[in-house]
């Protein structure tokens, strides 16, 4: 399906057509390990399930047009996506990332790449000369989230994609807060978008997977390379379970954005609560550069409260309707605290350092009713608290 049709409609059919033989119109799910060849090395496409399956073809060349992308790769795991970025780079090269970056990312980077000499420095993504300043001779790879996970900063993705540019390195970019719904970094400058297909894109929190969208032939062949030697790619159950999530992205994602703006205006007034951090409210310091370069704000938000780490333990603890688990962009609410749950691989002081404090809490907003969400967070915090 090309793109002249709009976001809502190619959700539901890029990259699908009713099958020929039985006319079923969902990619059926093809549980397949190997394939009949005509003739030794004569095969009709596929061969090996590793190397690809039906179903996740489907499903590659749906998450590529939603992201305006020439191709697609799918992932056992949204982490299997980011590692096979790295398995582009060499030895010696150096990488630029955010002080906020997800926990998993940082564990990734530090305590397994930094083994295989690779050099990670993190800075402040939202201070364009910090971004450029931390660029060196070897620098091969700028790692970018925005929204970021918790802190949701608003990096300028086509300003930094300039500077990786004029450094001659890769700009990729984690979109999985903002989906490509509500933001496309390719379209801004990036080379490469990783998605944690687990969350937004996946929607029910049943599937794990990971994707990467780019419009550059050469690495998408990289990609291709390492998806198939390394084995990290998704079952043809999981990508079933992705595609049916897909159709209903653009829905769900109003629905989320429509309720977290409320609750962040409502925290943003409540007496417990410090600091509020959503880029959809007029105070955020990334408001204008998030209204250029999304269409809305999205389904993610954290707040801090003035509390220790043990009162904001018993408040995460308290809610009747958020659940109280890691992960997020499921029609369920999630609420969470990031120092002793995501964030706990990174060392206190950098968390510290990086603004992830004790009283911070992250939520997940589901598309349950407004009202009982912003009632069971009262409840919550006044029961902590009080």
């Amino acid at each position: 399906m090309d793109d002249q049709y709009r976001i809502e409609t190619r959700s539901i059919h890029a990259g699908q057509e009713p099958d020929e033989e039985t006319g079923a119109l969902m990619t059926p799910i093809y549980a397949n390990s190997t394939y009949e060849q005509d003739a030794p090395g004569d095969h009709r496409g596929y061969e090996y399930s590793r190397t690809g399956n039906p179903t996740r073809t489907d499903l590659e060349a749906n998450l590529a047009s939603l992201e305006g992308a020439d191709y697609g790769r799918c992932f056992a795991s949204g982490m299997g996506s980011i590692n096979t970025v790295l398995n582009v780079l060499e030895a010696g090269d150096h990488v630029v990332t955010g002080n906020d970056v997800y926990g998993g990312t940082h564990r990734l980077f530090t305590q397994v790449y930094e083994d295989y000499d690779l050099d990670f420095s993190f800075v402040d993504m939202t201070d364009l000369e910090a971004i450029e300043a931390a660029f060196r001779p070897e620098t091969e790879l700028l790692w970018l989230e925005t929204p970021t996970n918790p802190l949701m900063s608003i990096v300028d993705v086509e300003r930094a994609a300039e500077i990786a540019h004029d450094h001659d390195a890769i700009c990729a970019i984690d979109n999985t807060f903002a989906t490509p719904y509500l933001q496309r970094p390719l379209e801004l400058g990036a080379d490469v978008v990783s998605h944690s297909l687990t969350k937004y894109l996946g929607g029910h929190s049943d599937v794990i997977g990971g994707a990467l969208l780019t419009n550059d032939p050469d690495l998408d062949e990289r990609f291709g390379f390492y998806q198939n030697a390394v084995g990290a790619t998704p079952g043809p159950f999981d990508c079933f379970l992705v595609l049916r999530g897909t159709k209903t992205l653009p829905v769900r994602m109003d629905r989320h954005c429509e309720n977290a703006r409320t609750i962040a205006e409502w925290l943003d007034d409540h007496p417990d609560v410090s600091r509020v951090y959503y880029p959809g409210l007029d105070s955020h310091p990334g408001h204008e550069i998030a209204r250029r370069q999304m269409d809305d704000f999205g389904g993610m938000l954290s707040f801090e409260l003035d509390a220790t780490l043990e009162e904001t333990s018993e408040m995460v603890s308290s809610t009747g309707v958020f659940t109280l688990a890691e992960s997020l962009g499921g029609v369920e609410s999630l609420i969470e605290q990031p120092a002793p749950m995501t964030h706990a691989a990174i060392p206190r002081e950098e968390r510290l350092d990086a603004g992830l404090t004790d009283g911070l809490v992250r939520v997940s907003v589901g598309i349950e009713h407004v009202d009982d969400l912003i009632a069971d967070l009262e409840g919550a915090i006044e029961a902590a608290l009080s």
